[in-house]
């Protein structure tokens, strides 16, 4: 695991600015630096070691030194990709996966995708036709940002912080992605809170070639249902995740550990990874603890469990650099898990293995489960349910039922917009002084609600329309950016066997009556579970990671501690303070419960002081 930056253009302190622009993403390689010093090309890296120990700093080039290549990720099936480039002709000087782009690119050009399983983004420089060629994985696990400047040429690397030094970066707020993360709790859009910074798309690639630029997409995620037994759906769950994961573990010149929360999804990655270490951690309250039962299972399967248990003054003392390691706010309070956990595992591997995206394969969520539960008012005419629905909005907004009647009311695109939904859109711009407008949330998931079409163009059901827009938004935007981000601040590398290409073709094959349904969700998954866990894991309900902010927002210390952000300047310049201390002092006095809507706001705030406050130079330096 690495990270990259560069840019276009001619600077006469290049090689300066480059390393200046490294160093603050050193954190996601300290073991080794290198440059490329191009006539109008710069690229800089930094290398967190995995695979070819000896022989793998970046950048790499092809035999006659025309290509070069960064590279953050790893290509899982490189092996059989190298045998294959060998027996037409290339030649390999390293041991290392990133050596294989270079020659399928010889081979194959932009196509060399195609062949890829792996988790990546990477630039690849041809240098004397002087074009790049930029390309981010599948699912969206590693990041790609990009700038185009004023002066006509592009900036582009693993995280925003490391363009900052560029004298052609202008640093300003995007306050329409300010107005959308109010709604969704992430960063949203593809423009991010920097204005005029992108991020590239899963699924994507980008060419820059005589200052222009175009971004393709070349993979798109979608279910096509097929007709198969339980049984014949849960033998090919446990073989294509049983090779998954042992590409994820095998592939490494360095030991691989992996994470373990009370999840049936981690614990069936460290039940099957056969490693020798597993990492935990919980908090200090009752209920929000899960390592005595990681220690269990860890035993049971005969691994070492290695935990930590976080006191709340840890927790609310990390938050201003876990907001900085993210680069754009994040409302997601158990990120901070994913801070800890990375702490403790890189005290003892550089490799953990981790369960993101089962949840959104396979169907995880609970929330998942409301198409089946509305079923009583779905099933009705839409005038009926419209004015149900309509009379319900007129009770008491603490009458019970009140809300599934509203919700009954609306189609699948217009309630659901992922795992989060904070502010409505009339919420947000009651509390903001500058409202742009844009845009509706069902602007935004409208383009992936309508990828659900079966082979003959007919709407797929409500499930599987909320697994996509998940898969495309919430999953990328909100799990895999915490991922990355908070196992790269700790110089660790996060691998993620259920974000494999072959298990997504398994899992978008599976009928959805075997991914939710009324008996459970993940369905399939926890049958093929029941093989390898104990029952009272396999048939866990899903959870999260639990965080005690409704808890710790009533307590005098913490809520004086937010009510201080809340009467800040950049609150004053954002938001009608009035309303900020109305959300806080309702919450408190228990007549609301708006944790989930202060926390956002609270963490924009935090994030905000990182990048544009007063201390930002002395911070920036500090947490790098």
């Amino acid at each position: 695991m690495c990270g990259f930056v560069g840019f276009t253009g001619h600077l006469d302190n290049k090689e300066q600015l480059i390393n200046e622009m490294m160093d603050l993403i050193a954190h996601r390689g300290p073991d080794s630096s290198g440059t490329f010093l191009g006539d109008d090309l710069v690229l800089g890296f930094r290398r967190l070691s995995i695979i070819g120990l000896d022989d793998g700093t970046q950048p790499i080039y092809n035999e006659d030194g025309s290509l070069v290549v960064v590279f953050n990720g790893e290509i899982y099936n490189y092996q059989e990709l190298k045998a294959m480039l060998e027996e037409k002709g290339h030649i390999f000087s390293t041991h290392s996966d990133t050596e294989t782009l270079l020659h399928l690119y010889e081979e194959f050009g932009v196509n060399l995708l195609d062949h890829l399983r792996g988790m990546f983004a990477f630039a690849l420089y041809d240098i004397s036709a002087k074009k790049l060629f930029c390309a981010r994985d599948f699912f969206g696990i590693k990041p790609l940002y990009y700038s185009q400047t004023d002066e006509g040429n592009l900036i582009f690397g693993s995280e925003i912080k490391g363009f900052q030094p560029h004298p052609e970066f202008k640093k300003v707020l995007n306050e329409t992605a300010l107005e959308n993360y109010l709604t969704f709790q992430y960063s949203v859009l593809p423009e991010t809170f920097f204005k005029g910074v992108f991020k590239l798309p899963a699924g994507h690639y980008m060419i820059w070639e005589g200052g222009r630029l175009t971004v393709e997409k070349y993979w798109e995620s979608v279910f096509s249902p097929k007709d198969m037994s339980l049984e014949d759906t849960v033998s090919r769950i446990e073989s294509v995740l049983q090779e998954s994961v042992d590409r994820h573990k095998l592939v490494s010149d360095v030991e691989v550990g992996s994470f373990l929360s009370s999840g049936v999804d981690s614990s069936y990655v460290a039940a099957s990874f056969k490693g020798d270490k597993t990492f935990t951690v919980g908090f200090d309250y009752d209920n929000y603890n899960e390592i005595e039962y990681a220690k269990e299972l860890s035993a049971s399967v005969g691994i070492e469990n290695y935990s930590k248990t976080i006191t709340t003054e840890e927790y609310w003392a990390h938050l201003p650099k876990v907001q900085y390691h993210m680069d754009e706010p994040l409302a997601d309070a158990s990120a901070i898990a994913l801070f800890f956990v990375s702490q403790v595992a890189s005290k003892h591997v550089k490799v953990a293995l981790s369960g993101e995206g089962a949840d959104e394969f396979f169907g995880g969520y609970n929330i998942y489960k409301e198409p089946l539960d509305l079923m009583m008012l779905t099933s009705l005419p839409m005038p009926i349910r419209r004015l149900l629905g309509k009379l319900a909005s007129l009770l008491p907004f603490d009458i019970k039922g009140k809300n599934f009647f509203i919700r009954g009311s609306k189609t699948i695109e217009e309630r659901f917009i992922g795992n989060a939904n904070i502010f409505s859109k009339k919420e947000r711009e009651r509390i903001l002084k500058h409202v742009t407008g844009k845009y509706d949330p069902a602007e935004i998931t409208k383009p992936y609600y309508a990828l659900c079409k079966d082979a003959s163009g007919k709407p797929q059901d409500d499930i599987t329309k909320m697994q996509t827009l998940d898969i495309h938004l919430w999953m990328v935007g909100d799990i895999l950016l915490k991922a990355d981000k908070m196992s790269m601040a700790h110089s660790l590398e996060i691998r993620v066997p259920f974000l494999d290409k072959e298990v997504f073709k398994a899992a978008s094959e599976i009928p959805t009556i075997f991914r939710c349904n009324r008996t459970d969700t993940k369905y399939a998954f926890r049958q093929a579970a029941r093989g390898l866990l104990p029952e009272f894991v396999a048939g866990k309900k899903k959870l999260g990671f639990p965080v005690p902010i409704r808890i710790w927002l009533k307590e005098d210390k913490y809520y004086s501690k937010v009510k201080e952000y809340f009467e800040s300047d950049a609150a004053r310049e954002y938001f009608h303070e009035d309303k900020l201390i109305r959300l806080l002092d309702d919450h408190k006095a228990g007549k609301r419960d708006n944790s989930r809507k202060i926390w956002t706001i609270f963490m924009f705030l935090m994030w905000h002081e990182q990048f544009f406050g007063k201390a930002n130079a002395g911070a920036m330096a500090a947490q790098a």
